[in-house]
């Protein structure tokens, strides 16, 4: 993708994809993406007349502002609008996204909430070990990016330590500039599990997710967490016992170091795969 080396799209699909799905011949159809792909199985179905359900995981509307910012807003959202309006069911993440998706213009009597779950693997039971590094230690884990709003925690200024895990088009412009902060790269499965919760309060900058899955996995750790008040974290923490949210980072930070690591584990309990598998079937569209 353009400005973006980590992201992959696929081209010249058509007509393999309408190919592939006329060859399976689904019982029912999800589409994950409004990517090249997700556009070619989207016309495909509308062709043939197949009902098909979408889901909105990324506000590519707002990350097209931060990358192309002479592009009207309206051209994204129109289009956002269009390519979900077609569905027999839009899943949303969160009723604060739902709202603003209401607002470009996407059916609010198609769209249902589908919530996320934290609760897998290696986070189940991850391993708490000393780092080498002063308290307290704030971590970041996600995509090292501009839409992440990662600089925005790297200016705070904290006593301890910082962390960044993850990788991606900044990772170097950021080394860079913040050569006192720990740039760890990618992690994967236990030993993230473990830099979680071997942390002090994961510091989540973003305001463009549209849930945060890793607000989740660091509760699941035990791990405090700091962020904006913003669709996502506003969903998931906001009037909780362990909210912490605040339009000042720092002041976010600062409170979140006074949670209970007791009181995220029992709240992350809330939070399951099961239940997420439970509305993606009670709502897709069966053609046969």
């Amino acid at each position: 993708m353009p400005k973006y080396n980590e992201i992959r799209l696929s081209v010249n699909v058509w007509p393999r994809v309408g190919n592939l799905i006329k060859q399976i011949n689904p019982d029912a159809i999800h589409i994950a993406t409004e990517g090249p792909i997700g556009t070619m199985a989207r016309r495909y179905c509308i062709k043939n007349n197949l009902k098909f359900t979408t889901s909105f995981h990324t506000r590519f509307d707002k990350y097209l502002k931060l990358y192309f910012p002479k592009i009207p807003a309206k051209w994204s959202e129109k289009f956002l609008a269009n390519f979900h309006n077609k569905a027999e069911r839009i899943l949303v993440t969160t009723e604060t996204m739902r709202k603003e998706l209401i607002d470009i213009g996407i059916d609010n009597n198609k769209m249902v909430t589908w919530t996320r779950g934290g609760n897998h693997g290696a986070f189940k039971n991850p391993n708490k070990t000393d780092l080498p590094h002063k308290r307290p230690i704030w971590i970041y884990v996600g995509r090292v990016a501009i839409e992440k709003n990662i600089r925005a925690f790297l200016e705070l200024e904290l006593e301890g330590t910082k962390i960044i895990i993850g990788k991606g088009p900044d990772l170097k412009k950021l080394k860079k500039e913040f050569p006192n902060d720990h740039f760890l790269g990618e992690k994967t499965n236990g030993e993230l599990a473990s830099h979680f919760a071997s942390s002090d309060v994961f510091v989540f900058p973003s305001k463009t997710d549209t849930f945060g899955i890793v607000v989740l996995e660091s509760l699941n750790c035990g791990t405090p967490v700091a962020a904006y008040p913003v669709p996502g974290p506003l969903d998931i923490l906001g009037g909780t016992e362990i909210d912490t949210l605040d339009e000042d980072l720092k002041a976010s930070a600062l409170k979140a170091l006074k949670i209970s690591r007791e009181d995220c584990l029992k709240f992350a309990k809330k939070y399951s795969w099961e239940e997420t598998a439970r509305i993606f079937f009670e709502n897709i569209s069966p053609n046969n």
